[in-house]
């Protein structure tokens, strides 16, 4: 197939220390806003909109998982980088896109991921843990797209950005200064994401061909409700799928917490500071067996399940990393006419030039100990032109196990994953 001039949208989620984003006033960036109020929300929206994205994270996390390695990605991250290509999709292309995201991004639900936006960015506050120590969580979402000066984007889609995203344009010259542009870029990513990742783009991704940059971020931190006593972590046993262990850092807490267990599975929620956000841990008894048929109704499932109990929790450290390019499963869930150049319909974006989608790169890294949680998540869609307490329980994750860190108030999965080895790299 005959490559075409490329343009690119981003997708940047993260959990992390708090970090300044590079002013908008920087020479190298023209801003122009529209001065439009955002959609008008219901609660009911942002809560339609959390089914959607965790519907759609589940068929992605089947159609990504391979083999048996560690893996994290941020449903929520994806389903939004798409989405803000789906608002310029016409077509076949929108009908196939609306099916693979559950309607998260259609017409008529324009407002289902703005009121998710807004529900996520009211998680800001300080809160007092269990021992009464004040902590920030932070949370707030972000979004910049970088056009070429001079471009022609439909009105109505610039709307839509302004409207459903609240962006406005940075206008940089990938035609006479394409790295200039790639470095503006990459430094707006990476002060967002206080460098977990600090080169989105790397060279060569840009061309002088590049047209259009969209890229959001999100930025969290928060600590756990309950701390994890950090005098009380010690080496432990990991069992592998294969049945083989590992020995590495496991981390103990006894306290009041939602559990639940279940026909080959058992589960438990750790809730973070605020009682708003929580990493659900569920523990199968084998993972492969479990993990082919959870969907988002399965978890929601095993979520509605969940009951306060006394539970006497030890659950490894773990940090994991992943970098997927998702054109594949993306394709085989349903939306190929997205990606073939002379079928493709983006004429919601212009009408300058074709475009369509070449690739779809995921990135996403969690690091979770005593204290709390920090993670990152960057997408990428590459595109082109052309033309009350009962029993005690005890629960031990040491062997390979799924998490999903949602938002508790909408469901919404922000990131989700499995560990099968948590043990530290050597060296």
């Amino acid at each position: 197939m005959r490559r075409l001039t490329p343009t690119l949208l981003a997708m940047v989620w993260v959990i992390t220390a708090c970090a300044p984003a590079p002013s908008p006033s920087d020479p190298r960036l023209e801003l122009a806003a529209l001065s439009l109020p955002r959609l008008s929300t219901t609660d009911q929206d942002a809560i339609d909109a959390a089914a959607a994205v965790n519907a759609f994270g589940f068929d992605l996390y089947h159609a990504a998982a391979r083999g048996e390695d560690d893996l994290v990605l941020s449903p929520a991250s994806i389903a939004l980088a798409l989405a803000m290509a789906r608002a310029g999709a016409r077509g076949e292309t929108a009908v196939q896109m609306d099916a693979v995201l559950h309607d998260a991004a259609s017409d008529s639900h324009a407002a289902w991921l703005n009121a998710l936006d807004a529900a996520l960015a009211a998680r800001n506050g300080t809160f007092r843990d269990a021992d009464g120590g004040a902590h920030d969580v932070t949370l707030r979402i972000a979004n910049a797209p970088f056009a070429q000066r001079g471009m022609k984007l439909e009105a109505p889609y610039l709307e839509a950005l302004a409207t459903g995203f609240g962006a406005g344009l940075r206008l940089v010259d990938y035609i006479n200064a394409t790295e200039e542009a790639r470095q503006a870029i990459n430094g707006w990513v990476a002060g967002q994401t206080e460098d977990r990742i600090p080169e989105l783009l790397v060279p060569g991704v840009l061309t002088p061909d590049a047209r259009l940059t969209l890229v959001n971020a999100i930025y969290l931190k928060a600590a756990w409700l309950t701390p994890f006593d950090k005098g009380r972590t010690q080496p432990g046993s990991f069992t592998r799928s294969d049945g083989s262990t590992v020995e590495t850092p496991m981390m103990h807490v006894g306290e009041s917490l939602a559990y639940a267990a279940g026909d080959g599975w058992r589960a438990v929620e750790i809730p973070y500071v605020g009682d708003q956000l929580a990493m659900t841990v569920i523990v199968p008894d084998d993972l492969a067996t479990f993990e082919a048929s959870l969907d988002g109704a399965g978890f929601d499932a095993i979520t509605a399940a969940l009951q306060a109990h006394e539970v006497i929790l030890s659950m490894p450290r773990f940090s994991t990393e992943s970098k997927l390019s998702l054109a594949d499963a993306l394709t085989a869930m349903g939306m190929p006419v997205a990606f073939e150049f002379d079928r493709a319909d983006f004429s919601g974006i212009t009408t300058d030039e074709r475009l369509f989608i070449a690739d779809v790169i995921h990135q996403a890294n969690i690091d979770v100990d005593e204290a709390g949680t920090e993670a990152a998540a960057a997408t990428a869609v590459v595109m082109e032109a052309g033309s009350a307490p009962g029993e005690v329980v005890t629960l031990d994750v040491d062997r390979p196990f799924i998490f999903a860190l949602r938002d508790t108030q909408t469901g919404a999965i922000v990131f989700l994953g499995r560990i099968t080895d948590p043990s530290p790299p050597a060296g």
